[in-house]
């Protein structure tokens, strides 16, 4: 049996497993599909690329100077992720076909079924499963009743050819800015449904020329001293853009305002597209060609609530009614259960949705009580709005592994954290988070019905690596 069970092989799981690596602990990584990669495998749609800065967007013990843009598309992301896994030689620690289904804790360690009917067992479990993975599907009345193409942004169905076609678009979030751009030469017409417009700002992304290339595959520390300008420039937008001093961020905003009337020449779609919320308490998103899509004589901007679909398109709350040959659901993702509805239970029995509710929390994101040896990467309240979740993986991954050495060496190996340690923490988040940003009242993913935020990490990156870069032991009880 395995020491430790990884679910998941995007970047979380790599960086765990590469952490577990240096830490000598031997390891097994489950993976629900046939290929790794997590979110770069399943969304494969036109325009997808990073909207993070690529040489940031990377694993830090993994630099790659080939990169061919600042913002890679996804095709490179998926090759650069499978080109880590044959470095790390992961593959002998890596079953594919292997969905989750249930954890048990019972007998100091982990009994872990899969949906073949197979149980495993391990004394550590870390989900890494991360927050994209599984589509949400508009709450549409009829949908299904929808007898032309209907496809979602993840798990785009390659076989559609939208060549000439009436094409409509639900959603104006990171995959729909993407998407919209790279079809809208393809389609006849291109229809764009939006509920809630998005700060938009630009990407100014551009190839790498050969030179530069050949300069990082030399110098790893010019690399490194890129990869960390590139950092700091984007750590600088937190006390910026979320900090509580709003007066930076106005500024900002102005900016992003005049952009969108330099680009869009009809003032009432102008006028549609321009946020009503500040910016930053919904994701702010990059691209440098969705302005000049949506100012296109053949982009239809509308605003009207969808009624309901039907066979040959969507009826919309004004009374219209769209006609549409391929309607494509660029509506995110299910992200109110960071282990996409698997059934974990602890101690005692104990549920982690009945833990949880409607509002996760895990002490730094990581760790619960009466869930021993149970960890999260990318868990509650570790995401960002600002920066590379990559950061905040790796942090964890060695955090993670420090704890799975140090309990190896008890005389019985398990560990959880403190109710104590556990009420602190989230006692803070829940204090601080009202204090920037996403408390200005926006109706973002980041929050749930009741307005609980339980995404977002509340600070910078400094400060999380700053914590994380040692383990406050007396926060965790032993055995």
């Amino acid at each position: 049996m395995p020491t430790t069970i990884i679910i998941g092989t995007g970047f979380s799981g790599i960086a765990m497993a590469h952490a577990l690596q240096q830490a000598g602990v031997d390891f097994l990584m489950l993976e629900r599909s046939g290929e790794i990669g997590g979110v770069w495998r399943d969304n494969v749609y036109p325009g997808v690329a990073c909207d993070v800065p690529a040489h940031l967007y990377s694993l830090s013990f993994a630099p790659n100077p080939g990169w061919s843009r600042l913002y890679a598309p996804g095709p490179e992301i998926q090759a650069y992720l499978r080109r880590v896994v044959d470095d790390l030689d992961l593959h002998p620690h890596i079953r594919l076909h292997s969905e989750v289904t249930e954890a048990r804790f019972e007998d100091d360690g982990w009994t872990v079924a899969l949906a073949d009917g197979t149980t495993l067992r391990c004394t550590f479990l870390v989900g890494a499963v991360g927050a994209l993975k599984d589509p949400s599907w508009p709450a549409i009345p009829h949908l299904r009743d929808f007898e032309g193409t209907l496809t979602h942004s993840s798990g785009w169905d390659t076989s559609c050819d939208l060549t000439g076609k009436q094409v409509g678009v639900i959603g104006t979030g990171a995959s729909a800015i993407q998407i919209i751009p790279a079809i809208a030469d393809q389609v006849a017409d291109l229809h764009v449904f939006q509920r809630t417009p998005a700060w938009v700002s630009p990407r100014r992304d551009r190839p790498y020329r050969e030179a530069e290339k050949a300069v990082f595959a030399r110098s790893p520390l010019r690399l490194l001293a890129y990869r960390l300008k590139l950092y700091l420039t984007l750590e600088a937008r937190f006390p910026l853009l979320f900090g509580r001093r709003r007066w930076a961020a106005r500024t900002v905003e102005a900016g992003l305002r005049r952009r969108i009337h330099r680009y869009i020449d009809d003032p009432a779609k102008a006028a549609a597209l321009t946020p009503d919320y500040a910016a930053g308490c919904k994701r702010i998103l990059v691209a440098d060609d969705y302005y000049p899509a949506m100012n296109r004589d053949d982009v239809h901007l509308h605003t009207a609530p969808i009624e309901r679909a039907t066979a040959t398109g969507l009826r919309l709350g004004d009374g219209s009614e769209v006609r549409l040959d391929a309607l494509v659901c660029a509506t995110g993702f299910t992200v109110h259960d960071p282990l996409g509805g698997l059934r974990v239970v602890g101690k005692d029995g104990t549920e982690l949705a009945d833990v949880w509710g409607q509002a996760p929390t895990a002490y730094l994101g990581l760790a619960m009580p009466r869930f021993p040896n149970l960890f999260l990467l990318l868990g509650p309240n570790t995401g960002l709005g600002h920066n590379s979740v990559v950061i905040m993986a790796e942090a964890q991954a060695r955090w993670t592994a420090m704890v799975i050495r140090r309990a190896l060496q008890e005389p019985r190996p398990l560990v959880e954290v403190t109710p104590t340690a556990m009420a602190r923490f989230v006692r803070w988040v829940r204090r601080t988070l009202p204090n920037l940003v996403w408390g200005t009242g926006c109706d973002a993913w980041y929050t749930n019905d009741a307005g609980v935020n339980f995404t977002i990490w509340p600070g910078s990156t400094l400060r999380y690596l700053w914590t994380l870069r040692r383990v406050r032991w007396r926060d965790l009880h032993w055995g």
